[in-house]
Parts: structure tokens; C-alpha cells; sequence
């Protein structure tokens, strides 16, 4: 039903910045609540940023001060501004969807690579 499109990765120096896109298809994305995750190899998923249905942000404390998220409803489409990138931010980046009427609707990407050279 939702289908959800990430794009924006791919590979940069340390100290850089990339801008990741997410746009997800239906006619409910004003009611969702969006995140951005991230997956390194080995480790788990871990929530990076999130932005309520309102505009409510919150960022992870290891990327705070560096990484913006921001969704553009007309749009679709949810962002993340990645600042100031580190070799620790490599990882694939998965676009989260929730939806909680009626129970809870969960939708993910398929995820883009981020990988930042030292």
C-alpha cells in the first residue's frame, strides 16, 4: 500500500555532507509519523532522527548538532540533511513510516548505502 523510496547515498569524504530523500507513495503520509534509521555491519538498527506528523523532530544524540531531518508534506517526501559526516556514520540508511489508526501500520525502504572514507 505504502511504498516507500530512498535516495541520496553514496560515497563521501570525511567532513562532508550528503542529503538523503525519502518519498513515500499513498495518501496518507500526513498522518505518519517519519524516521530515518541507519544499519552498520554488525551492529543493530539504531533510530537516527524522527519527525512527528506535527513537525516534531528528534535526533539522535550521535548525530545532534550535525543532522537535520525535515519533511515536506506537499511533497511526500521526508529528508535528512547529513552535516560534518564521519567514518562511524557509515551505515545503510532506512526511511521508517508509522501509522497508528486502527493499530500500527510499519513501512520500510529498501535502504541507501552511506559510506564515508577517513
Amino acid at each position: 500500500q505504502v511504498q516507500l523510496v530512498e535516495s541520496g547515498g553514496g560515497l563521501v569524504q570525511a567532513g562532508g555532507s550528503l542529503s538523503l530523500s525519502c518519498a513515500a507513495s499513498g495518501s496518507a503520509f500526513m498522518i505518519m509519523d517519519m524516521g530515518w534509521y541507519r544499519q552498520a555491519p554488525g551492529k543493530q538498527r539504531e533510530l537516527v532522527a524522527s519527525i512527528t506528523r506535527g513537525g516534531t523532530a528528534n535526533i539522535a544524540d550521535s548525530v545532534k548538532g550535525r543532522f537535520t531531518i525535515s519533511r515536506d508534506n506537499a511533497k511526500a517526501t521526508v529528508y535528512l540533511q547529513m552535516n560534518s559526516l564521519q567514518p562511524e556514520d557509515t551505515a545503510v540508511y532506512y526511511c521508517n513510516a508509522v501509522r497508528r489508526v486502527g493499530g500500527t501500520y510499519d513501512y520500510w525502504g529498501q535502504g541507501t548505502q552511506v559510506t564515508v572514507s577517513s
